[in-house]
C-alpha cells in the first residue's frame, strides 16, 4: 500500500460511477456492481477480485459496527477510489490504522482494516461520533508498491475541495451514477 496523494482530502472527482446505499440485504448486488464498474475501468480479473474484497470488507465493517446502513460511492479520483460511509458511532483510528502487521483473530473482528490495508493503493479513515468514512484506492497495473503505512484523517483537517486538472483514468464509455 502506497501513502496517497499530497491532495487526498479533496475529492477531485469527475464522475460518481457508482453511488448507493446498502445494508446486509444489499451485499451480493453492490458486489456485483462494484465488480462491473471495476471491469469498465480496466482492472484485470486478479485487480478485480483484490478490489471487491477490499470493498466487501468495508462493507461488512459497516454492517457489523457501523449500525448496519452505508453508503457508498465509487468515484473517479485519478484512479478508481471508493468510499464507505456509516452513521454509526465512530471508532478509536488508533487502534486499527496503521494496520501493518496482521492482527489476532478473535471473535469480534478486527482484520477487517488489515485485509482492506492489504488489497489497496491506500487506505484513509475518518471516524468520529457522527459516523466513520473510509476510501480506499484500487491497485492496478503498475501500482503494486508495498508500503505497510495507512493515514488516518481528522474531520477538521480537510482543506476545501478544489478543481483537479489531471486526467481520468477509467474509459468514459456508459460511466453513470446508479442508485
Amino acid at each position: 500500500m502506497v501513502n496517497p496523494p499530497h491532495d487526498h482530502h479533496a475529492l477531485t472527482a469527475r464522475k460518481a460511477l457508482l453511488s448507493t446505499a446498502f445494508t446486509l440485504a444489499d451485499l451480493n448486488r453492490v458486489r456485483h456492481e462494484v465488480e462491473a464498474v471495476s471491469r469498465r475501468c480496466g482492472l484485470d480479473h486478479d485487480e478485480i477480485e483484490n478490489w471487491v474484497i477490499a470493498v466487501n470488507e468495508l462493507m461488512i465493517n459497516v454492517v457489523r459496527h457501523g449500525g448496519g446502513r452505508g453508503d457508498l460511492r465509487l468515484l473517479l479520483d485519478r484512479r478508481l477510489t471508493c468510499e464507505v460511509s456509516d452513521q454509526g458511532c465512530g471508532f478509536n483510528i488508533a487502534r486499527y490504522v496503521p494496520p501493518t502487521k496482521r492482527p489476532p483473530l478473535s471473535d469480534t473482528g478486527g482484520m477487517g482494516l488489515w485485509v482492506v490495508g492489504q488489497m489497496a493503493d491506500y487506505l484513509l479513515v475518518d471516524s468520529g461520533p457522527a459516523g466513520t468514512t473510509i476510501r480506499i484506492a484500487a491497485r492496478a497495473r503498475g501500482t503494486r508498491i508495498a508500503v505497510t503505512r495507512a493515514t488516518a484523517v481528522d474531520r477538521e483537517d480537510r482543506p476545501a475541495d478544489r478543481e483537479d486538472p489531471r486526467r481520468d483514468v477509467c474509459p468514459s464509455g456508459d460511466d453513470r451514477t446508479d442508485s
